[in-house]
């Protein structure tokens, strides 16, 4: 299982959609993708488009995200206490609890902000 990142799902179905492509391929070759709750609520915030969130829609759908629950807390706050410079990350750092309780890989473009998360799986696109 592959855990999305906001930033592959904006890169993905915005503008250029230069990660389209990878998303697509991934899926075809049978990796199941979800998003957290976390990622669709900043995915939602942000400027989008009817057409942008349609496909979202068929690709992720609102009703199938990853929830944050009491198991994802717990996960996100001590990951919260292990990492130096927490603050300021905590939405990343409870994005990563969500893959990490799965046991998935996160896809993410900012690997940086992940580098210090201990037990995180990082998925890299082939």
């Amino acid at each position: 299982m592959i855990v999305l990142d906001t930033s592959v799902l904006v890169d993905g179905l915005t503008g250029s959609k230069r990660s389209g492509s990878a998303i697509r391929g991934a899926i075809a070759e049978g990796e199941r993708i979800s998003i957290p709750a976390l990622v669709l609520y900043e995915w939602l915030r942000g400027p989008r488009l009817a057409e942008e969130v349609a496909a979202q829609e068929a690709l992720f759908p609102a009703r199938s995200a990853i929830p944050f629950g009491p198991e994802e807390a717990a996960a996100g706050a001590r990951l919260y206490r292990a990492v130096r410079r927490p603050r300021g990350r905590e939405v990343d750092l409870a994005i990563a609890a969500c893959a990490i309780v799965r046991e998935a890989r996160l896809w993410t473009l900012n690997r940086a902000d992940f580098e210090d998360v201990p037990g995180i799986r990082m998925y890299a696109v082939p």
